[in-house]
């Protein structure tokens, strides 16, 4: 199992659409296959970061999870979403495997 992590930087006085476009992921990511840990947007400190993080089994299932989520149609109107407001400036995104432990099985890998 790996997890991705997406840093996000985002437009400050767009939060609103960051919100609307972490919760469309709410649902189309699940129904995709990933393990959605959640989206994160700015609370308090930095208005500009956001974060989403989800578990994937490995990378060759993450290509087609991601053929799977542009096909879909919540998830091809999420990308179009992104791309028409502009509300994310950057995006940045590592796969991580778990190392911490002892009570992680997946640290003993």
């Amino acid at each position: 199992m790996i997890t991705c992590f997406i840093r996000y930087q985002i437009d400050p006085t767009k939060k609103a659409e960051f919100m609307e476009y972490a919760a469309n992921w709410g649902q189309a990511i699940p129904r995709n296959g990933a393990d959605l840990v959640g989206y994160y947007a700015p609370y308090e400190g930095s208005s500009t970061l956001a974060y989403g993080v989800y578990n994937i089994e490995n990378l060759a299932e993450y290509e087609a999870y991601r053929e799977r989520l542009a096909a879909d149609p919540l998830g091809k109107e999420n990308y179009e979403f992104a791309m028409k407001e502009k509300f994310i400036l950057r995006e940045d995104r590592c796969f991580l495997k778990l190392a911490s432990g002892p009570h992680s099985k997946l640290a003993k890998l």
